[in-house]
């Protein structure tokens, strides 16, 4: 049975041991300051000590497994060999409390360690990335069903139905349009870029052309040129509108995030454009009208699955015979989208409410299972947006006093850092990827 402390202290239960990988260091933290009304959880710290040995063990094994290097405070320095010197390194400011949430929580644990300061790492998307490689091999074999004693499903209030949907979208979207601002290139495009070629040397100069890249791509898959009958779902903050209307296209394009309308219709009236394109606060089921191309990236993760067929079957509805349909969505392999389908995770929790990531074949099959639409191509872009993370990652983190000056603290600070390295890492390892999917109706192609 787990219980909870109001305390944001370590539990007084005895640490587990650490021991057995070397070199472990000695490590100093200032914890930032928890506002126990605003973040709860992560102010209080369960008690859960057989479930903090477990989480202990569980580490060590993680450790030995992807040649992590743990640091522990007030433990001497270790000699190591080089190639443990170079490894992925996981400081633990405070083991009992970081084990009692992991021990309790899982992965909700995990990240809430991290938002109190339980624990840090001097590369953090490089510790994930090692963790995020094969996750399941991290559990000793037989032991995956005690998943279920952690794991939690989605609350009601945050499934995305049409009442619930647009609160799920102001937690994130409506945070503030100068927080998006400070980490966004000029276009504000919030999804992957694609760039000519990624690496490492991908520079931030690289971002605006590589987003553009991106639009146009889509934009082309569906056709989109003078007189076309647009229809965005997913409004953003405009960019891809803006292009289209640019082309000559008519576009409605629709959000329920009223910071997102504000700021995309005054970008658009900027660009002398408001003639052509029609900002609308309203829900995809809620769509009028016939359009020769329907354009949405990177909007289907909001979705959830249980609307996935509302999904498709609107977009059958709306789009006109001959018509295109251009997708950007954020997939995960089939067998691990099922996995964690309706769980519960610290993503969800914090950062994105409501939400679920579909596999190619999830697409795919509910188009074909609901709709006339058909797929019928699907391009891969996934090391493209591990690169375009980390520009914003590295460009979040180097405005953090402007992030602090916009009125976030610290605890909000630490849960975007880990939100963004999470996310870079799981396009690192293939855990995610993200695909350009074109869908049309096979006897109109």
């Amino acid at each position: 049975m787990t219980t909870t402390s109001p305390s944001p202290s370590p539990s007084p239960s005895p640490s587990p041991s650490w021991r057995g990988r070397p070199p472990m260091t000695v490590t100093t933290v200032h914890p930032p300051a928890v506002d126990p009304l605003r973040w709860p959880d992560v102010a209080r710290v369960p008690h859960a000590p057989l479930r903090a040995a477990a989480a202990g063990r569980l580490l060590r094994r993680a450790a030995a497994l992807r040649g992590l290097r743990i640091e522990l405070p007030g433990s001497p320095d270790a000699p190591g060999s080089p190639d443990a010197q170079d490894a992925p390194v996981l400081r633990l400011h405070r083991p009992a409390a970081f084990a009692h949430r992991v021990g309790a929580g899982g992965l909700i644990g995990f990240g809430e360690a991290y938002q109190a300061g339980d624990w840090d790492s001097p590369d953090l998307a490089r510790l994930l990335t090692a963790l995020a490689a094969r996750p399941e091999t991290l559990v000793p074999p037989g032991t995956g069903w005690l998943r279920r004693l952690y794991v939690r499903r989605p609350p009601a209030a945050e499934r995305p139905t049409t009442a619930n949907a647009p609160r799920n979208i102001h937690r994130h979207y409506d945070l503030s349009n100068e927080l998006f601002a400070l980490f966004l290139d000029p276009t504000m495009s919030y999804s992957s870029a694609v760039f000519s070629a990624p690496s490492a040397a991908t520079r931030w100069a690289d971002l605006v052309p590589a987003q553009h890249r991106k639009i146009d791509r889509l934009l082309d898959l569906a056709r989109v040129g003078p007189g076309t009958r647009l229809l965005e779902i997913g409004t953003g903050w405009g960019e891809l509108a803006l292009r289209a209307a640019a082309r000559g296209a008519e576009v409605t394009t629709l959000t329920l995030s009223a910071e997102q309308l504000a700021l995309a219709r005054r970008r658009i009236a900027d660009a002398g454009q408001s003639d052509r394109v029609d900002v609308r606060l309203c829900d995809y089921r809620q769509a009028r009208g016939s359009y020769d191309a329907i354009v949405s990236c990177e909007m289907i993760e909001a979705v959830g699955r249980p609307f996935w067929p509302a999904y498709f079957t609107a977009l059958d509805r709306l789009l006109a015979p001959g018509g295109r349909v251009a997708l950007q969505a954020i997939t995960m392999p089939h067998d691990r989208m099922l996995a964690s389908s309706d769980t519960y995770t610290w993503i969800l929790k914090y950062v994105f409410p409501g939400g679920q990531i579909p596999s190619l074949r999830a697409i795919a099959d509910t188009a074909a299972a609901h709709t006339r639409l058909r797929v019928h191509s699907a391009d891969a872009y996934g090391p493209h947006y591990a690169e375009t993370l980390r520009l914003w990652r590295e460009r979040f983190t180097e405005r953090a006093g402007q992030v602090a000056e916009l009125g976030f603290d610290e605890v909000f600070r630490r849960m975007w850092e880990l939100y963004l390295a999470y996310s870079e890492a799981g396009f690192r390892t293939g855990y995610l990827n993200v695909h350009q999917v074109l869908l049309d109706r096979d006897g109109e192609r």
